[in-house]
């Protein structure tokens, strides 16, 4: 019987999925959600997030959010520019930023201690969006439920030969391995991944993609001491600010290209 169950949950695992790659060229696992069920979901935690948190009444600081906003999502692919993305700008001094599937975009008005000017505001937000349509929330989702069905029939095969024990041993084991080595190291990929897309978008809409390794400069220099790397869902610092350095000389053509199109976003 054991090893017709397992045939079972992989048929099972692998029907929901599919293969996809990302825009960097990354192989993803997806299918996990629908995009009307993630758009759903995402427009559902940003509602829940706007009734807990409070919304500043900054006109010049929304304004100036939602032109950044506006600018960087002109550039998308045109499934993304044909959704009405919503910005919100939170009173809350964590410098913090988020995007949600459904073109939902979320600021903490602490970013401004750290995002010094315009191009820099276009980063984090830039990264944010890259997440989007990297399809990372998709990705993590369907990731969490393959781990958590596998884990599950591992610990129900687990506890019909040795016992209840072993089967709440192996359900604990197993989740702190499925996190420290699938689910955590996904992150850090994710991370980087929408470091590149997010600073290839901000130099298409005009913001010079320099800027981005200045704003994780200041933001490291914020932040003071962290978590070490393998422990993070976030590339060390240093490694991230040499990456995106790395990356400019092959995006300052973009961002001239852009410049000369007319795209010279004037946010703030």
């Amino acid at each position: 019987m054991k090893p017709l169950i397992a045939t079972i949950v992989i048929a099972a695992l692998l029907s929901a999925c599919a293969t996809t790659t990302s825009p960097t060229g990354r192989r993803q696992v997806v299918g996990g959600v629908s995009q009307q069920q993630l758009d759903q979901l995402g427009a559902q935690a940003f509602a829940e997030i706007k009734g807990k948190q409070p919304l500043s009444r900054d006109s010049v600081q929304n304004s100036y959010v939602q032109c950044v906003v506006n600018a960087l999502v002109a550039q998308l692919p045109q499934q993304y520019r044909g959704v009405r993305w919503e910005a919100a700008l939170f009173v809350d001094k964590e410098p913090n930023a988020f995007a949600l599937p459904g073109g939902k975009v979320g600021v903490n008005t602490g970013i401004f201690s750290v995002a010094k000017n315009q191009d820099q505001l276009a980063a984090v937000i830039g990264h944010e969006i890259g997440h989007v349509i990297s399809r990372h929330h998709e990705e993590r989702l369907t990731r969490q439920q393959n781990t958590q069905l596998g884990l599950g029939i591992l610990g129900a095969l687990a506890g019909a030969a040795y016992g209840e024990g072993a089967a709440s041993t192996v359900n604990q084991i197993g989740g702190m391995g499925a996190q420290g080595l699938i689910l955590l190291p996904g992150s850090r990929t994710q991370e980087s991944e929408a470091d590149v897309v997010g600073q290839r978008l901000m130099a298409e809409a005009g913001f010079d993609p320099a800027q981005a390794a200045n704003l994780w400069q200041n933001m490291m220099a914020a932040s003071g001491n962290r978590s070490p790397e393998w422990l993070s869902t976030h590339p060390d610092p240093a490694n991230r600010i040499s990456e995106l350095q790395r990356d400019v000389p092959a995006l300052q053509p973009v961002f001239q290209q852009a410049r000369q199109a007319g795209r010279t976003p004037r946010c703030g």
